[in-house]
């Protein structure tokens, strides 16, 4: 155990050093001196202070991805059950998780190039793209990252007769609800193709990244679940304001909306918000043509963040672990 917990650390470390190389050793000529400085220093910073921390706290750390690789069969299981059972009954079946996004999508479409006649922005090549193929690359991931933090918060409210049986591993029961809204992501990305398709925007290599992009959204609402569903057992509010978040959310991240038409001030402050790089790694991946590398510094605040969020993530949800069943 301890050899392996050496070893541990010692792959974190080297993969920060590594990432805090590439940080000092990346260079953009276009982009002004001393923004570049800061934005090296307060990267390198973040890296030291994640090793740090995950050198502390190794063992708290690493027992929740530990325990989710270990039950991985048990969990794709339980998240093909999960989905099944959420539209059991109904005629219709699993069409009712599809129908509420695609009229989403339809009425924004509807309202803001029909009647407003909103343009899509314009790529580099001087073509514009449509707005509803805009819109609905926007839309896709965040309808995902929207139903996936919602049912992972209360999942462990939905599943609280099982949280009380002692011998049931409960670390997996956010992830379940998440792979289960990963089934309907999958049939919105293959609609969001087609739309591509019909306007001319052929599948490329650039393509794939949308698996990448899926990915990362993926483990960012993982993170931040571990610590919502740990919360919101204690503090059953936090449900409502999640739900008030995520429509503030939607307009603060550019999925109605272009970025590069807002002041540089503002891209610099927006881009904070961890969404606006799945957002707009979708649209590449579509459109623009453009590898997920070549926004340098945003690829490495989004890993750098979702992992400390996993971390912090962990941490609380195994410290409050002892006292759901008492609660619930």
């Amino acid at each position: 155990m301890k050899i392996n917990r050496k070893i541990g650390i010692g792959l974190f470390w080297l993969v920060g050093i590594i990432m805090a190389a590439i940080i000092l050793l990346h260079y953009n000529p276009a982009a002004p001196q001393q923004a570049e400085l800061a934005k090296k220093l307060i990267s390198v910073g973040v890296i030291a202070f994640a090793c740090t921390a995950f050198t502390v706290w190794y063992d708290k750390i690493t027992s929740l991805p530990v325990e989710l690789f270990q039950s991985r069969h048990l969990i794709w299981k339980l998240a093909k059950n999960d989905f099944k059972k959420r539209y059991a009954g109904s005629y219709m079946g699993a069409l009712w998780a599809m129908a509420q996004p695609v009229v989403t999508v339809l009425m924004y479409y509807f309202v803001f190039d029909k009647i407003f006649g909103s343009k899509g922005p314009e790529l580099r090549s001087g073509v514009e793209v449509p707005f509803v193929l805009f819109l609905t690359a926007g839309l896709v991931p965040w309808f995902y990252f929207n139903e996936a933090l919602n049912n992972g918060t209360n999942a462990l409210l939905e599943y609280n007769y099982l949280v009380k049986k002692v011998v049931f591993k409960i670390s997996i029961l956010p992830i379940i609800k998440i792979i289960a809204a990963s089934f309907i992501h999958v049939f919105f990305v293959g609609i969001l193709l087609v739309l591509a398709v019909s306007y001319g925007y052929y599948p490329s290599v650039y393509t794939l990244q949308l698996v990448y992009y899926s990915l990362c959204l993926f483990i960012f609402v993982l993170a931040l679940c571990y610590s919502t569903c740990a919360i919101v057992v204690f503090f059953k509010d936090l449900s409502q304001i999640i739900n008030i978040g995520l429509q503030i959310g939607m307009w603060a991240t550019p999925i109605l909306w272009d970025l590069g038409s807002l002041d540089s001030k503002w891209v610099v402050i927006l881009k904070l918000n961890p969404l606006v790089y799945i957002v707009n790694g979708y649209r590449s991946a579509i459109y623009e043509q453009q590898w997920f590398f070549e926004d340098f510094f945003s690829t490495m605040y989004f890993w750098i963040f979702t992992v400390v969020l996993f971390g912090l993530g962990t941490l609380i949800f195994k410290r409050l672990k002892v006292h759901f069943a008492d609660v619930l």
